[in-house]
């Protein structure tokens, strides 16, 4: 039996005078592939940003595992992704002053895990995802499909419970796209992780389990199917 592991209830977001998110709901079961899809500017990787705590509404709430995330302080939203989130960006974000290894094993340091465990543990992720020949170059020197490869090797590394991805191939030629798409739908799915991702490409919300279409902010209602 499925179980929600993070939902958003009515939540509003707004950026001065543009309102992102205006009552928008959406629950997402343990395990789940969810897709959210809609035209730019819709609210989509807002969405994705309050889910992961990263942004706080301001009307609304986020919840989850049955904790309420607006309750939390900053540094215990910041210490729950660390533990429990992965979070892969468009553009990767890596550290542009560690090699590949070292932007892995950032998070693990973080938390005070031994340096060589950590480093052990981030060789075999970019080995999983086929990254393991940049794990000693910097993020400069790496193609858009390298540095995201390591991207979702860090947002793996800790065993999250929850992936949170936005336009993790939006920046990468179709091939380049293929491959990380298959790697991170392929490593969560062996660990069982929940995936919310918010994506303009039909293939990559073709691989999800659900697609999410928000538009002006809200999320649509699903078609009838008869």
């Amino acid at each position: 039996m499925s179980s929600v592991v993070v939902e958003a209830r009515a939540v509003r977001k707004a950026f001065g005078r543009t309102e992102a998110l205006r009552g928008t709901s959406l629950a997402v079961d343990e395990g789940e592939v969810v897709a959210i899809t809609g035209p730019s500017g819709s609210g989509k990787s807002t969405l994705l940003l309050c889910l992961a705590g990263v942004l706080r509404p301001e009307a609304g709430e986020i919840w989850y595992a049955g904790r309420k995330l607006d309750d939390l302080s900053e540094s215990d939203r910041t210490r729950l992704r660390r533990r429990e989130f992965g979070l892969v960006l468009q553009f990767g974000q890596l550290v542009p002053e560690l090699s590949g290894a070292q932007n892995v094993a950032l998070p693990l340091l973080l938390e005070k895990h031994d340096r060589g465990a950590a480093n052990t543990l981030a060789h075999s992720w970019l080995e999983r995802l086929d990254a393991l020949e940049v794990a000693d170059a910097l993020p400069g020197e790496m193609s858009g499909g390298e540095a995201q490869r390591v991207a979702i090797a860090r947002a793996l590394v800790t065993g999250p419970r929850v992936i949170f991805a936005d336009e993790p191939t939006g920046a990468l030629d179709t091939v380049s796209g293929e491959r990380v798409l298959g790697a991170l739908m392929t490593t969560a799915r062996e660990s069982g992780a929940t995936v919310v991702l918010v994506t303009h490409d039909n293939r990559v919300a073709a691989s999800a389990d659900r697609e999410v279409v928000i538009r002006d902010g809200a999320v649509c209602p699903a078609p009838v199917i008869r």
